[in-house]
């Protein structure tokens, strides 16, 4: 797999007018995707937004879901959080999302993401997988 990650944000929408996401394929099961906080992801108390977050979390592990599908049109069902810390500006927030099952038509999932070594929000979520020719579209959001 590679070790290089790449944007997934590379058309407009977004996820690419906040900042963009960047994606690694780990092995079969396991993904990486990361970003930086920046002053448009704050709250009015100065730490990232929940809302960004579960947009991130959104993007990164759907793209998990849409590999694992063999590059299938995905779109979430669900998608439960629990926001455990915070992230500020400069931050490096990195996401860890592990495929728990794939079934011919849902993908169940799991995500963590970090800040400074330390989880800062956890989820877990279920895609379907779209029976429907590919778009242009790609994604990440």
């Amino acid at each position: 797999m590679s070790n290089e990650f790449e944007q997934i944000s590379i058309k407009p929408g977004f996820m690419k007018h906040n900042g963009g996401v960047l994606f690694k394929t780990v092995s079969e099961t396991e993904y990486e995707f990361k970003t930086t906080i920046n002053e448009n992801h704050l709250n009015a108390a100065g730490i990232t937004h929940g809302g960004y977050l579960s947009a991130l979390i959104d993007a990164g592990a759907g793209t998990a879901a849409h590999r694992a599908s063999g590059n299938a049109p995905c779109v979430t069902i669900s998608l439960d959080l629990k926001f455990i810390g915070a992230s500020k500006v400069g931050d490096i927030v990195t996401g860890f999302t592990r495929i728990l099952k794939k079934t011919n038509t849902l993908v169940f999932l799991f995500c963590e993401l970090k800040c400074n070594d330390k989880i800062i929000t956890s989820a877990s979520g279920i895609w379907k997988i779209l029976k429907i020719k590919p778009s242009d579209l790609g994604p990440g959001g």
